[in-house]
């Protein structure tokens, strides 16, 4: 497999440089604004490097290459590539020339219920269906809201992508390896000074195969009352699913237009106080964290694993809110500004 993540790594290093190249040839280019994070005008669209590594990841797989496919796992393996095509497509237009937030909701809907359906077909049961749909439309958004400081979505994906693989048998094991090297790839493009932004096309492509492949990871570990170990994936999860979930609420019940960009994530309020490159570090704290006491707790009774996804989701939202009421009290304080290299999309 190390061979593979090698291949995959220089694809999505390669993939990213000429992406980069393309992007300013085009002029696509991120402005600073209010509404975002960085400083500089910034290439945008480098996430496309990280898509067509996973594709190619799927060739391999229906050749024979990788890893042996189980009963009905091709048919599988290819909705899931449509899907992860689909998005990342609306995503490449969309950082071309900007479409309405309903007409990118719509594919990512679509996508899912692709990947919902071929759940169903394979014999899923109703749960697991609803779950193949939630999780990667879900995913698809909070990836692309969270993706607004340098090396931020880049590196929860890459720790993801490195826990799925870890857990994940087979074909979809080398699925999650190809996108945790592809991403390895992208990151010094990323950070912790941006060159590129992976753009809408890299942000929605890895938030569907993120939850995508959670889906499958319930698939190939059944949960039942007496082993529920697969929701333990929900731990790594939490800083992204605590910081966009709390963050929509809040929007939601002060009636903003909450589909509209913005800068009220806990991330990026602490950005604003302490620069990219100190948040970026301790989400991915956070997010090992929560892997090493996924790991710890594999096995354990069903009310130790309940309690402590419980506990760690409690503690996650109350940090958020600590954060929220400390890093925007220091909004507009001298030096706050971060380090103006900072060139994430907002």
């Amino acid at each position: 497999m190390a061979s593979w993540g090698v291949l995959f790594f220089l694809i999505g290093l390669a993939g990213t440089w000429l992406a980069r190249r393309y992007a300013v040839a085009r002029s696509l280019l991120d402005e600073p604004g209010e509404r975002r994070s960085h400083q500089v005008a910034t290439p945008r669209g480098g996430g496309a490097a990280i898509v067509v590594a996973m594709l190619i990841a799927w060739g391999m797989l229906l050749a024979g290459w990788g890893s042996p496919l189980e009963a009905g796992e091709g048919a599988l393996l290819s909705v899931f590539a449509s899907g992860l095509l689909l998005v990342a497509a609306v995503g490449w237009i969309d950082d071309h020339r900007p479409l309405s937030p309903a007409l990118r909701l719509l594919v990512h809907i679509l996508a899912s219920t692709m990947f919902a359906a071929a759940l169903h077909v394979m014999g899923a049961g109703g749960w697991l269906v609803v779950i193949g749909f939630i999780a990667p439309l879900v995913l698809t958004n909070i990836w692309n809201f969270m993706d607004g400081i340098n090396g931020l979505a880049a590196s929860q994906a890459l720790l993801l992508a490195a826990v799925l693989m870890l857990w994940l048998d087979g074909a979809w094991s080398f699925v999650a390896l190809a996108l945790m090297a592809a991403v390895a790839g992208f990151f010094p493009f990323n950070f912790p000074n941006a060159r590129i932004f992976m753009g809408d096309v890299g942000s929605g492509a890895i938030g569907y195969a993120i939850g995508a492949l959670c889906a499958v990871l319930m698939l190939q570990r059944p949960l039942a009352p007496d082993r529920p170990d697969a929701t333990l994936i929900l731990l790594p999860l939490a800083p992204f699913l605590v910081d966009a979930g709390l963050t929509l609420f809040r929007r939601v019940l002060r009636g903003e237009r909450w589909w509209t960009a913005h800068v009220q994530h806990a991330y990026q309020a602490c950005a604003r106080r302490l620069g990219h490159a100190p948040v970026t570090l301790g989400y991915a704290c956070v997010t090992v964290a929560g892997a090493v006491l996924a790991w710890c707790a594999l096995g354990r009774s069903p009310s130790f694993i309940a309690s402590s996804i419980l506990a760690w989701y409690m503690s996650a939202a109350i940090l958020w809110v600590w954060l929220q009421r400390n890093m925007r009290e220091t909004q507009g304080a001298p030096g706050n500004g971060a380090d103006p290299s900072n060139k994430e999309n907002g």
